[in-house]
Formats: structure tokens, C-alpha cells, sequence
């Protein structure tokens, strides 16, 4: 595959709905700190059928947003069945794993482990306290549910991610391709995959390395 020049510069904003913009604005701006930073009064605008929304925007770093719309006049009933998992706008049914639910979430990255246990100090002391303090592989994070019932995670480096992690995460994505397009994936198959695509371009890297010498 050609190898695509990259141009874009992190992201704009992210969106989503609210039904409840006083809550949201109470965790985003007062117990997280996050400014806002921008809104649109929205009247009039998309179909007859679209309703009036103010569209508000918090400034989460770096010049990137995250952005929610309140709907007018749009009750709970079109997020699905109060009690039910996941948030305001995906309802899963109750027999779906607790841990497909949590796959969606935003993740806000923090320079340091202090910064990390200052906003982990700011939710504790609010409505929405930490659910989980984790170390990754590379990374620790927080988790908490904002007001929406969006999982949000706030996360730091414990170390760089070094250039043969990078390819090691290239060879991983190829060999799960492959495994998917196959019947029945498993985790096996993608390793054994994995070892057979090493395997393939060994003699590639050696010769990489000896002309960067």
C-alpha cells in the first residue's frame, strides 16, 4: 500500500448529544476546569421537522473541543429505556457484555502522573467520582461517566512509545486483517498470523537497516 503523506493536526472538536446541558456544564467547566469556549444558538436551521439546539463548546487543551447539543423540546424517551446500558444516544440491550458498553469513550491526555491525580482529586470531590484507576501497558488512566453516561477517561504516559512499538502495531493491524477475513478469528490465529507476517519481511528490515547504516 502507498504510504499516504499525513497532513492533518489532531482534532477540532468531538460532539455529542445532551440532555442535560446544566450537569454538563457542572462536570466539564466547574468540577473539571475545561472553559467554554464557543456555542451556537442554533434556530431555524436543517428541516421543517429539526429542532431549535444550542451546540457549546469546552476547551479541553491543545485547541481541540469537545462540543455536546442540547435539542429543544427532545425528551429522554429518543435515548432509549431509562436504566439501560450505555449512554444518551446508544442503548445497548441488556444481554450485551458490560465490557462492549465501555468501549466508547473519550480519553484526555495529561502531561504527568500529578496532573492526573489532580483531576482525579476534582472528580472525587464532585457527583461523578473516579470508577477506575488503571495502568495499561503504556499509559495510566482514570475513568469516570460524565452526566450523559458517556465513559470518559483522562490518561498520562508512563514511559514513550518507542519505534519498534510502532512497528510491532503495524504488524499486529496487518495480521488482524487478515484473520477477520477468514472464518472464525480467534486471538490464536492472529498470533500465529503475526509470527508468519515477521517471518515474510525479515529479510525487508535487514536490508532497510544495512542501507540506513
Amino acid at each position: 500500500m502507498t504510504e499516504l503523506d499525513h497532513r492533518v493536526q489532531g482534532v477540532d472538536h468531538v460532539a455529542f448529544p445532551t440532555f442535560d446541558p446544566a450537569a454538563t456544564v457542572r462536570f466539564y467547566r466547574d468540577v473539571l476546569g475545561f472553559p467554554v469556549v464557543h456555542s451556537i444558538c442554533a434556530a431555524g436551521w436543517g428541516p421543517e421537522d429539526h429542532p431549535d439546539f444550542i451546540h457549546f463548546f469546552f476547551d479541553i487543551g491543545n485547541d481541540d473541543r469537545i462540543a455536546f447539543f442540547y435539542y429543544f423540546g427532545a425528551g429522554r424517551e429518543i435515548g432509549g429505556e431509562p436504566g439501560a446500558k450505555g449512554d444518551v444516544y446508544a442503548r445497548f440491550g441488556a444481554d450485551v457484555p458490560e465490557f462492549f458498553v465501555r468501549s466508547r469513550h473519550l480519553a484526555i491526555h495529561v502531561e504527568d502522573e500529578e496532573d492526573l491525580l489532580e483531576y482525579r482529586r476534582r472528580l472525587d470531590a464532585s457527583d461523578w467520582p473516579v470508577e477506575m484507576q488503571i495502568q495499561h501497558e503504556t499509559i495510566e488512566s482514570i475513568y469516570t461517566h460524565d452526566p450523559n453516561g458517556y465513559m470518559f477517561e483522562i490518561t498520562r504516559a508512563m514511559r514513550p512509545v518507542t519505534p519498534q512499538e510502532d512497528l510491532d502495531a503495524n504488524l499486529t493491524i496487518d495480521a488482524l486483517i487478515d484473520v477477520v477475513s477468514e472464518p472464525e478469528p480467534t486471538f490464536g490465529k492472529l498470533l500465529a498470523r503475526k509470527a508468519e507476517l515477521i517471518v515474510e519481511r525479515a529479510a525487508d528490515w535487514e536490508l532497510a537497516q544495512e542501507s540506513g547504516r
